[in-house]
């Protein structure tokens, strides 16, 4: 729990203040005189009357009670002056940007458990340790530089680490993105960043809060409470982008399943911040540059008119946007020529619209306007730098005047970064935001407008849960027998080919009755079955399968064979993969080798929903196969969806499921049909 003293406190002790700016407790106290804190400013330092001009006491004891208390001290003396600051001096938030703890060794781990319990007890919070500090509007808890002028319509940041939230802040500067807050949470010892979204999401107020949330964050601990806040935040109006570092497929385990091998940490994270609706950045440039565009109003379609005085940065603008889905609609008629009839000789309004490097502000006016009333353009991009010939602020002054009253979004592309660097820091003050680089910038446009948000949850499809406890609790770890598989598809209503496992002659010969030729013999025993030749197709007659037999018999550790119809259709892939705190990933594509061989698969988080189980479905590049091609039927998408949501409904009643793969189905304009599943258990 964030409380209000930390947000808004009316006083604050910084404890191992100093007159040494070069010192974290001489940093933030030069920052929270800057900023002009308006509550009661105190210091301790035990050499000093005054600090900064700021009255000194020798020890924490001496101090009058304050509500918040930033230490800047060794990590060892930090329990102590907490609970002196918690016990007697009745503070209720606490900011540590001491190092020397958990990261540090055993010692340090000790002293960060002992702070928690005394901060829990007195019903406290803490940010930190290890960290730069906060800052909100009422003040500037922080020891680094910059520290932004902080409004509440700026971003939020949350950052994992200090030093990543000062580069965040400089990118951000640069292209004149006002801050709201600054949260380091360091450590994260009590308050990480799943509890300062909670904490802004139940303040949230539409057009009141910060509009955009950038996060950087190292590691999630806590998933179920960042995919519950950031969509309830998305709900109320609020867009959230991101960086998740340290992920990568070194981090994965061993995996013997199809699905295992493909699904890794980083693609957890994938399917966590669709499902949360976050946009996923890679860098700090894209996550700021994703951010100024979030700023912006959101686009209400997907035709773009570029506005320019330079040709080349036009055309690498119009083919990021073309190949991201973005159209840039061509421009014609009338009221196109009107337009060129108002701009020098040599101009263009097809789209581009190209006015020329003397291309004034009167024009830039008209330009605009008739983008906003006569064009079919549902948001505008200008670029306008300066040849270093003369100054452009009019056309700047114009430019922010268009963008804040522009029914259409408009986004600013201001290249000359040293030629009209005035006019492009005048522009930022007066509250305009900026791109230095098209291309960037058109990346970010086509991921925002590209991202959809899919928040609407619904059931289930129903399964009965009582016959897959059954199979589970009575069942060991490991692979689960084909009569096992088969038991748990049924409880989960997934429809699957007729199977028989067959380990003497006579009971194949029996099976083949009951089934009937043509069918397929498949080895039970080894985990993947193709590469031991152990599967075979289309068997017609008994002389080939009693062959067949003594053949897939003599295979290493093989115990059986299982013979099924032999069914047609397109070979199609759905799986699932347990990942630690995440739940269960579900991932579908095309089937048989295809799944190593292309791997083109989609990944959602369980639960699945009708939408994200669609949007699997069409996410893959293989769709065209799903829809038909070359006069073929294609696949029963809807049955499709409905068997991604049986799977993740059998993950739901069977948690202890670790990895499990359905491959081949075989799908068809009627019907899908597992064909083959493994499935291995945890307990």
């Amino acid at each position: 729990m964030i409380t209000k003293e930390l947000v808004s406190p009316r006083s604050i002790a910084v404890i191992g203040a100093s007159d040494d700016i070069h010192k974290p407790g001489g940093a933030v106290l030069k920052n929270l005189i800057s900023g002009k804190f308006k509550g009661k400013l105190m210091a301790v330092n035990p050499k000093s009357e005054t600090v900064q001009g700021i009255k000194c006491f020798k020890t924490v004891e001496e101090l009058p009670q304050t509500e918040l208390a930033i230490l800047a001290i060794p990590a060892k003396f930090c329990p102590d002056a907490v609970e002196t600051l918690c016990s007697k001096k009745r503070c209720k938030a606490l900011i540590i940007l001491s190092a020397g703890f958990h990261e540090d060794g055993p010692e340090g781990t000790l002293y960060e458990q002992k702070i928690v319990e005394i901060m829990n007890k007195a019903g406290a919070s803490l940010i930190g340790p290890n960290c730069i500090g906060v800052a909100t509007p009422n003040y500037g808890g922080i020891f680094t530089q910059p520290v932004p002028k902080l409004t509440e319509k700026g971003i939020d940041i949350i950052s994992g680490s200090g030093a990543t939230i000062v580069f965040i802040i400089e990118a951000a500067s640069q292209l004149g993105l006002p801050i709201s807050s600054v949260f380091s949470v360091g450590n994260s010892a009590q308050i990480g960043i799943e509890e300062v979204l909670c904490h802004l999401d139940q303040n949230y107020k539409h057009g009141k809060s910060a509009p955009v949330i950038m996060l950087y964050i190292e590691s999630i601990t806590k998933p179920d409470l960042l995919l519950k806040h950031s969509r309830s935040l998305i709900e109320k109006g609020a867009r959230i982008v991101a960086i998740k570092s340290g992920v990568s497929e070194a981090g994965s385990r061993a995996a013997s399943s199809h699905t295992g091998a493909m699904a890794s940490p980083d693609k957890a994270v994938d399917a966590l911040f669709s499902k949360a609706g976050i946009i996923r950045c890679r860098c700090r440039t894209e996550l700021v540059t994703v951010a100024a565009v979030l700023m912006h109003p959101l686009p209400k379609g997907k035709k773009m008119a570029i506005v320019t005085h330079a040709g080349g940065p036009a055309v690498m603008l119009t083919d990021t946007l073309s190949t991201n889905g973005i159209s840039i609609p061509k421009i014609e008629g009338k009221k196109a020529e009107v337009l060129l009839s108002k701009l020098y000789p040599g101009s263009s309004v097809n789209n581009p619209i190209d006015f020329l490097a003397t291309g004034s502000a009167d024009q830039l006016n008209e330009i605009l306007d008739s983008c906003n009333k006569d064009f079919d353009v549902d948001s505008i991009s200008v670029i306008f730098g300066n040849p270093g010939l003369n100054t452009v602020y009019d056309v700047y002054d114009k430019l922010l005047e268009k963008v804040k009253t522009s029914p259409k979004p408009i986004y600013s592309v201001l290249p000359s970064i040293v030629n009209a660097r005035d006019e492009t820091e005048k522009f930022r003050q007066m509250g305009g935001i900026s791109f230095p680089d098209e291309v960037l910038m058109g990346e970010a446009i086509a991921k925002v407008i590209n991202s959809e948000l899919s928040l609407k949850e619904d059931s289930q499809p129903p399964v009965d849960t009582k016959i897959i406890r059954g199979v589970i609790e009575s069942a060991v770890n490991g692979y689960l027998s084909p009569e096992q598989v088969q038991t748990l598809l049924d409880g989960a209503g997934i429809n699957r080919a007729k199977e028989i496992v067959a380990s003497t002659p006579d009971d194949l010969r029996i099976g083949a009755i009951e089934i009937g030729f043509p069918l397929v013999m498949k080895v039970v025993g080894p985990v993947h079955k193709s590469d031991v030749s152990g599967v075979v197709l289309n068997i017609t007659d008994e002389e080939t399968m009693l062959l067949e037999f003594n053949r897939m018999m003599r295979i290493p550790k093989a115990t059986a064979i299982l013979i099924q119809p032999m069914l047609s259709g397109e070979q199609l892939f759905i799986g699932a993969k347990r990942e630690e705190n995440f739940g269960h990933l579900i991932m579908c594509g095309l089937g048989g080798i295809y799944v190593e061989v292309l791997k083109d698969t989609s990944v959602a988080l369980s639960p699945v929903s009708k939408a994200e189980a669609d949007k699997m479905i069409k996410r893959l590049k293989g769709y065209s196969i799903i829809e038909g091609i070359r006069g073929s039927t294609g696949v029963n998408e809807i049955l499709f969806n409905e068997t991604i949501r049986r799977v993740s409904a059998l993950c739901k009643a069977a948690p202890e499921i670790f990895e499990m793969d359905i491959n081949p189905l075989l799908g068809n304009a009627k019907s899908i049909t597992a064909v083959d599943a493994r499935i291995r258990i945890e307990k």
